[in-house]
């Protein structure tokens, strides 16, 4: 795919418990059907084979249509970084990577989260174009995040999520 530009999406979050429980939930498929793409309630698939070179898969069933995430895990230093690709590819054919770092803090843990989102163009787009859809899909994908965020916070630190609608 010859047209695409990229935008990087960075996030800190912080949570108090030790790295070593925030980095499980985006490995283990118990707590990831709870939060990363898909609800527990929604979520039909979550497996994954976590080591360099293995993949992820999840599936998410809302409104009567499945929604599959996919990608593979490019690096697995556990408790402090994880890198792994992200596509949904019933939508497009462009791959994200992300990548979380964990960092132990006197009372629990700093996560940083980044994610190159490729943006794919028309032919025909114009530069404001392109920056009006950089700037739809970071905030688009920020919001995203933000509340799945949200659930791993609460799944983390309580073992729950209490589901307040999205």
């Amino acid at each position: 795919m010859e047209n695409c530009s990229t935008t990087i999406l960075n996030m800190t979050r912080n949570f108090d418990v030790a790295p070593e429980r925030v980095f499980d939930a985006w490995l283990n498929p118990e707590m990831m059907r709870k939060w990363l793409f898909t609800l527990e309630g929604t979520n039909k698939v979550a497996q994954n084979n976590p080591q360099v070179g293995g993949t992820w898969e999840i599936i998410d069933h809302r409104d009567g249509k499945d929604y599959r995430a996919i990608g593979e895990y490019l690096e697995i230093d556990p408790p402090t970084k994880l890198v792994f690709t992200f596509e949904m590819p019933q939508f497009s054919e462009t791959v994200d990577t992300i990548t979380v770092e964990l960092k132990e803090l006197q009372q629990g843990c700093e996560m940083t989260f980044t994610q190159n989102i490729i943006v794919p163009h028309e032919e025909n787009w114009t530069q404001s174009d392109i920056e009006k859809a950089l700037g739809e899909y970071h905030e688009g994908s920020e919001h995203g995040w933000n509340l799945m965020f949200m659930g791993l916070k609460e799944l983390v630190e309580t073992g729950k999520i209490s589901y307040k609608g999205s």
